[in-house]
């Protein structure tokens, strides 16, 4: 110990690297810290693991991870997709560009178990209303596949 106190033991984190012998095993004792850094919500916690030499942070496999928006204002954006807004309203209410309202639904549709969590537990959302969010998600991108294959086709 030193005069800060015992180092804290990080046993409930484990190695996102797939290819690690110690791949979402907790309780191993195979991850360090490695500082943190500041982002608009908060410092954020980065590890390594002593097994594959991985750096990883907190928000490593989330659908935050490398976002500079807050995260209150990306879980708004994702309800008001939910509640039926268009994202061109969400856009303009939450004073950010169309196509980071796109990205953040993208990386929820990518993120969609995690986001559900959160969700269903800060925002009270229902799972019809995920449903119906996913449902959306992919709606839009059979019509951006279908936009795509009229322009090989040469319809457009």
């Amino acid at each position: 110990m030193g005069n800060r106190g015992p180092k804290p033991q990080f046993i409930h984190i484990v190695c996102p690297n797939n290819e690690c012998a110690m791949y979402g095993k907790d309780g191993q004792s195979n991850i360090i810290g490695n500082g943190t850094y500041k982002t608009k919500s908060g410092n954020v916690r980065k590890y390594i693991c002593k097994s594959c030499g991985r750096v990883f942070c907190d928000r490593t496999n989330t659908a935050f991870f490398d976002l500079r928006t807050k995260d209150e204002k990306i879980l708004l954006g994702l309800k008001m997709v939910i509640k039926g807004m268009s994202l061109r309203s969400i856009a303009e209410i939450l004073d950010v560009k169309l196509d980071t309202v796109r990205g953040w639904l993208y990386r929820a549709a990518e993120h969609s178990e995690e986001v559900n969590n959160v969700l269903l537990k800060d925002l009270k959302v229902s799972k019809v209303e995920l449903d119906e969010l996913w449902t959306f998600v992919k709606k839009k991108q059979y019509r951006e596949w279908k936009n795509m294959k009229m322009m090989e086709h040469g319809f457009g």
